[in-house]
């Protein structure tokens, strides 16, 4: 009877062994497959995210691969609105934007300039990027026709001597908010030049700081700026300096590259860090970057932007109708020219021959499609940060 009470005993201790045996051992194998099919299915899920998100191309990519070779050239055009055939040239030319001048505004009302910038958008296929020089004091164009403002728009050392850096901030603002109620993208500032002779020909549109207050003049109008997404555009690398006007001769600047570092590269390089969209480059020959040619068609002052102060915005030339440059190459090359150099878009008044020659040496190789296409992602960017590529 013992005997058979051990058997007994043995066998449900067997009985029971064996069952808990299989529940760790299958309940654990459901787990791990449960698991390592969760595992799986996450790998799998993260993998389609990934290859999506590679695969699925920008806007800008997608704009991009769809442009003509003519449309790739002509947005690097940012050109004085003609006189004549202003929606054809838009059409013909593929025009990256249109720049406004006194005639332009001088006889308009609020609603019939907005009029007239909606149609010259309704005319291109490509949002136009709208700019008018609206610095204040002495190069106004909107602000200057009292039917588009109460009054001109003051210069910074006015407003900086009333109000400090709060009255260069809402000045910047207002300006910004007045410009983008008429469909204008950017007013072609802040002036980051360093001027300090009150004789010298930009001085009167500089902040009349040094360096140092320059710098901040520049750090405050690009951030006020990007508050209200309107573009900002520092001018004109490498900095004026004391120097004479190149709007009517060839400027020669026999200053080290030292100094320039020292002293005008100072606010450029504030603008820069605080996110200003563009840069415009000046048509005076620095001796010591480029003793050949003006800075706006040198490569060397272009690299210098781009590799030294590691800029990599828009970067566009001063007026070409300029004697500073005029008078030193012909406009048939001079567009070439600039683009060669590295500039981004070249604000022009004879595109209709200088468009033409981009896209022959475009086709011949004297101008790498590679660097079209780096410059025309450049300007595209802009506008899409600008809000003008949805």
């Amino acid at each position: 009877m013992k005997r058979m009470s051990l058997f007994i005993v043995f066998g449900l201790i067997i009985i029971i062994g064996l069952g808990l045996f299989s529940f760790v051992y299958f309940g654990g194998s459901s787990k791990q497959t449960e698991s390592s099919q969760s595992d799986s299915s996450t790998s799998e899920s993260t993998t389609e995210t990934t290859t999506s998100e590679t695969i699925e191309p920008s806007k800008i990519d997608a704009l991009l691969s769809e442009m003509t070779l003519e449309e790739k050239v002509g947005q690097l055009f940012f050109v004085r609105v003609p006189e004549a055939n202003q929606l054809e040239d838009i059409q013909t030319y593929h025009l990256g934007g249109y720049v406004l001048f006194g005639r332009d505004v001088e006889n308009e009302t609020k609603d019939s300039l907005t009029q007239k910038i909606a149609d010259y958008q309704a005319a291109s296929d490509i949002p136009l990027l709208i700019g008018a020089d609206e610095e204040g004091g002495t190069v106004t164009r909107i602000s200057h026709n009292p039917e588009l403002a109460q009054a001109p728009f003051e210069s910074p050392q006015t407003l900086y001597a009333n109000g400090g850096w709060s009255a260069i901030r809402e000045d910047t603002k207002e300006k910004a908010q007045l410009l983008k109620d008429l469909g204008i993208h950017t007013g072609l500032f802040p002036i980051a030049d360093v001027a300090t002779d009150p004789q010298a020909f930009i001085y009167d549109r500089t902040i009349g700081q040094d360096a140092q207050g320059t710098s901040e003049f520049v750090e405050t109008v690009v951030k006020a700026l990007q508050e209200e997404q309107s573009g900002s555009t520092l001018k004109h690398f490498p900095g004026y300096g004391n120097n004479r006007d190149s709007h009517v001769e060839i400027v020669v600047d026999d200053r080290s590259l030292d100094e320039l570092r020292a002293t005008d590269f100072v606010p450029f390089i504030a603008g820069i860090k605080a996110g200003a969209d563009s840069i415009l480059v000046s048509h005076n020959i620095i001796n010591s970057m480029d003793t050949d040619v003006p800075a706006s068609i040198s490569p060397e002052v272009h690299r210098v932007l781009r590799e030294e102060l590691q800029f990599d915005g828009v970067v566009m030339t001063d007026d070409m109708d300029m004697a500073g440059l005029a008078d030193f190459i012909p406009q048939e090359e001079a567009g070439l020219a600039a683009l060669q150099a590295g500039n981004d878009l070249v604000m022009s008044s004879t595109y209709q021959v200088q468009i033409p020659a981009v896209i022959q040496a475009v086709q011949s190789g004297e101008y790498s499609e590679e660097q079209l296409d780096i410059s025309v992602r450049r300007v595209l960017e802009w506008k899409e940060k600008l809000g003008l590529i949805e």
